[in-house]
This record gives structure tokens, sequence and C-alpha cells, in this order.
């Protein structure tokens, strides 16, 4: 069973896959933020023939999202011949529950000057296997194999994938896949125990450098809390090959 079924061009069925962790009769949004992806690259698809990548993915949580059927529709807000603006909604009805803002670029060859500065991560075989329904409930944490290092309250580094299709019967491509983990950052590096702290993001940006390779998602993530309710998830993303890019998530923090 993939985390959704099609039932139209824009409509589709989120399976028991998708139950959130703090509150199993509404949708972890993870799932949710892979399809968008997958919605972007089909629009591209069906528009143009010459190559463009995604460069950055800015999603707003706008509410919780229950678990039924879903609309979603795609837009260029800024077209161009070398960059491109493009707007995803994922709605129940007459509300949006995610606005997705994705920049596309014409890529170039710029292997000759590539480099970072992130700190290396070691790969999924130097981890130990992590159970995150040990913490987090819902279908969608049950999906994912987990590797992990936990450094301490707040600091992990870890590699996630799952067996679970994003889309039933559709092929979808590494990105959209990787796309769909990227919100479990904000539950593997637990900062305080979510029994007594909520701490739901209610954004979730990505900067990429290139698109990610493989099944394994690598992350080097930081939770922070500040002194008046407001926190922050960070990450760097890996694949097996190297870093990809970064994460950033905004929290609300509210003890039970």
């Amino acid at each position: 069973m993939a985390y959704f079924e099609r039932l139209g061009p824009g409509t589709f069925r989120p399976t028991e896959h998708v139950s959130g962790a703090w509150d199993e009769s509404t949708q972890h949004i993870g799932p949710a933020l892979g399809l968008l992806v997958h919605a972007v690259e089909l629009d591209l698809a069906a528009r143009r023939e010459d190559p463009m990548v995604v460069s950055r993915l800015s999603y707003e949580v706008l509410g919780v999202v229950p678990i039924d059927v879903v609309d979603v529709h795609v837009e260029v807000i800024r077209p161009g011949r070398t960059i491109e603006l493009v707007e995803v909604t994922y709605g129940h009805g007459d509300r949006t529950g995610i606005r997705l803002r994705a920049w596309l670029q014409q890529p170039r060859d710029t292997a000759a000057i590539a480099g970072d500065c992130f700190d290396p991560l070691p790969g999924p075989a130097a981890m130990e296997s992590w159970d995150p329904t040990s913490v987090w409930g819902g279908g969608f944490l049950a999906s994912a194999q987990v590797r992990r290092i936990s450094d301490g309250p707040g600091r992990s580094r870890y590699w996630v994938r799952t067996d679970v299709p994003l889309l039933e019967g559709e092929d979808v491509s590494d990105l959209a896949r990787a796309a769909a983990l990227v919100d479990i950052a904000d539950g593997m590096a637990v900062r305080e125990d979510p029994a007594t702290v909520l701490y739901p993001n209610i954004d979730l940006t990505a900067h990429l450098v290139r698109a990610p390779v493989g099944e394994w998602l690598g992350f080097d993530t930081r939770v922070t809390f500040g002194p008046g309710g407001l926190g922050l998830t960070s990450s760097v993303i890996h694949d097996e090959t190297g870093p990809l890019g970064t994460v950033a998530q905004s929290l609300t923090v509210r003890p039970r």
C-alpha cells in the first residue's frame, strides 16, 4: 500500500500510512510534501522540454488536514526562460492545508568549482537501527526505517528510508521520495518528551544544491527551543554520496 492513491488529475486519497504523529486522526504532512514535488515535476514535464532543477522548496503549513480525499493545484507564479517560481496547494474541501512555493532553475555545469563546508555524515551502516514508534505514534513514523546516532537532547545524526511507495502505480523521482521524508527531522532529535511538550512545525524550507540519489536520506539535525514559545529544527541533508543542502522548520513550542 502506498501513501496515496490517485483518484483524478489533481485528486488523491491518503492511506493509513499517512496518519500523523501528534494526532493520528489527521495527516502527517511528510508524505504530502513529496506528493507536491511530484505535482511540480509532472507540470514541468507537460509544459517544457528543456531541463529545469529544483533549488528551493518552501512549504507553509496552514492547518491540519484530515485523512480524507485531497486536491492538489499547480500554478506557475513567475514564468521564465532560466528561472521559474511554481506554487502548489494541497487542500481538503474548501480549505488549504499546505502551500508550496518551489524555485526552479536551468542547470549549468559547475562541476569544476563545486565544493562545500559541511561536516561529513557517517553512512547508514555505521549507525544502529532505531524505532521511531518508541516515541511517536502514527502510520507515517511506523513506515520509516531509521538508523541513528543520538548526541544528546535536540542533537542527532541519522538516515531514513521507507519501503512504502509515494503514489500507487506511478513512478516518482528520487527528489519527490526525499521530499516525503524531510519533515521527519522534527521528531528525530528529541529535545523534550512529546508527552509533556508540543512542538509541531508551521513551515519547512529546503535549499538544495543538487538532486538526491538513492533510497537513504541522511540528516545532521539540531533542535533549539527559545524562551518565548518559538523553536527551530535545522538540518543538513545528505545522500550516500554527500551533502545535498539544508532544511529548516519553524516550531511552535507549547508545554502541555
